[in-house]
């Protein structure tokens, strides 16, 4: 049976039309993230994220530097947004979420780009830092997919949602690919000025879950349905890698992918910080990863060496 996505459902239901609605009143005092700034976005006010009504780019294309389950033989259908509503201060896409470089762009022309890179065959939509433009996003998925867009929407964000938006999301995001950043307040309000992340990253997760549960792959191993979580490695336990690993495992499933990153490297104002301003050990990357195997998890990551 060929894979439908969610959001053509409920577009032929007509319940689309109503959670974009919604989604759109949301802009009249913004609550999209959980840092709730309340800015009328619809009037032109920009909120924390630096957004306002309008939809800005970055880039699009086919991502070739993604998960094997997301990538295939032909590629990540991937569009980064432009700007942030998390702010990490160490953000490999500095430029990007906090420099805000990009373009505006209609939902029109947003819709054409998913259909150009579904016409160069990637497997799925691929939408980076989503959080603060959930309704711009979802009108432009349903002009698309009434072009003729068929491709699994991923919904890839940072983590700090507010759990009543992932609601208003069931039925149209296919993929879930959160991060889990921390799971202690210090560092989450020292790099991020987010202290309460953990809190609200849990409760939307496990509302992805409940929606999509765990990740699915067809007969050629690409994603289609489900939650992917990564989770970064930070230098000297600054993720509290251990408490979020064991959410994962005793609150969600064993049977959970997790992408257990090894990649950070200092960006963006990470050199002002002595406790981020290098790379992480071998050591400190296997610890986690040995911690998550004796949890039981074993979806999504494997040694890596990691030369220094």
């Amino acid at each position: 049976m060929e894979f439908e996505p969610s959001y053509l459902k409920l577009d032929k239901s007509g319940e689309l039309d109503g959670r974009i609605e919604r989604l759109y009143k949301v802009l009249e005092a913004c609550e999209l993230c959980p840092r709730r700034c309340r800015a009328n976005r619809l009037e032109g006010k920009r909120g924390r994220c630096a957004s306002g009504k309008e939809l800005f780019v970055s880039s699009f294309f086919a991502h070739f530097g993604e998960e094997p389950e997301l990538v295939g033989r032909h590629g990540s259908g991937t569009i980064f947004l432009t700007n942030c509503n998390l702010l990490c201060l160490y953000c490999q896409n500095y430029d990007i979420s906090h420099l805000g470089y990009g373009e505006e762009v209609s939902t029109d022309e947003a819709a054409n780009m998913m259909l150009k890179l579904q016409g160069q065959g990637c497997h799925n939509i691929n939408l980076v830092t989503p959080t603060h433009f959930a309704p711009q996003i979802v009108k432009a998925t349903q002009t698309a997919a009434r072009r003729g867009l068929k491709l699994p929407l991923v919904w890839n964000c940072g983590g700090y949602e507010n759990a009543e938006i992932i609601k208003m999301l069931d039925g149209i995001v296919d993929i879930y690919m959160p991060d889990i950043k921390y799971s202690e307040s210090e560092p989450a309000k020292k790099y991020s000025d987010a202290s309460d992340y953990f809190e609200r990253c849990k409760e939307a997760v496990r509302e992805m879950h409940r929606q999509v549960g765990d990740l699915k792959v067809d007969a050629a191993g690409i994603a289609y349905r489900g939650l992917l979580i990564r989770h970064l490695v930070l230098p000297n336990g600054l993720a509290g890698s251990e408490k979020v690993l064991e959410f994962i495992a005793k609150e969600l499933s064993e049977e959970c992918y997790v992408n257990i990153m090894d990649q950070y490297r200092p960006c963006g104002k990470a050199y002002e910080y002595p406790e981020l301003s290098r790379g992480i050990t071998s050591a400190e990357y296997s610890q986690v990863v040995n911690f998550a195997a004796k949890l039981g998890l074993h979806r999504g990551f494997r040694m890596r060496s990691i030369i220094r």
